[in-house]
């Protein structure tokens, strides 16, 4: 058994790409770990050119992704959320696994599995809901599929406001729009995975419940 990790992540080793491969190593399965940053992915245009062939007409690292999809037995996929919503890798990279769809249904009855970065901190009620945004973005691709999506796993982020050099005195400064008026770079500070234990249980949690699904499968 082989569960896929694939990480849409612009930033290497950060809080999505470890929280992933605390997941993946809870499987105790074998593992692939993979950065959307390191591929070239066309987004899908709906010319359904794909529906014979399986294969997309893009010849890019989409069609080599959605083969390592296509030969995993499970699939988390980790994001982040700017602007409220799941990141544009994370959902090229969705959208084209749509190949994999058609006559034979190649992702049908696999377990998946979210894990989701976002700034925007739960005390934030005026706030769109990015976290629970980008999770569902990930779960109804997957239902959509047939797949059997077993949990997810988000983590607090960092706001891009932190390391930008303008964060204390730009006029659309998320820090205080997040935090308050009187937040600063210095008091917000730097989340980081490790120091959010509901966060590292829950991607634990999720990779036990891949491996037992895939168990149930056998």
């Amino acid at each position: 058994m082989k569960v896929l990790g694939v990480s849409g992540s612009p930033i290497e080793n950060g809080n999505a790409d470890r929280a992933l491969q605390t997941a993946l190593e809870a499987t105790g399965m074998e593992t692939e770990f993979v950065r959307l940053r390191n591929y070239s992915i066309e987004p899908c245009i709906a010319c359904l050119k794909c529906v014979n062939t399986n294969v997309c007409i893009f010849e890019d690292g989409g069609n080599v992704l959605a083969e390592k999809a296509k030969n995993a037995d499970a699939l988390i996929v980790a994001g982040y959320t700017p602007y409220s919503t799941l990141d544009s890798r994370s959902k090229a990279f969705i959208e084209r696994l749509y190949p994999l769809r058609h006559k034979y249904g190649f992702m049908q009855g696999k377990p998946g599995g979210a894990v989701i970065t976002c700034a925007v901190p739960g005390s934030c009620e005026m706030l769109p809901p990015a976290c629970d945004n980008g999770v569902n973005a990930v779960m109804y691709y997957m239902m959509e599929e047939g797949m059997n999506f077993v949990g997810s796993a988000t983590v607090l982020g960092n706001l891009p406001c932190i390391k930008c050099g303008y964060g204390d005195e730009c006029d659309l400064t998320g820090i205080k729009m997040m935090y308050g008026t009187e937040a600063t770079v210095e008091s917000v500070g730097v989340n980081s995975f490790e120091d959010q234990p509901e966060a590292v249980e829950a991607a634990k949690t999720l990779g036990k419940n891949i491996a037992e699904a895939l168990k149930s499968n056998e």
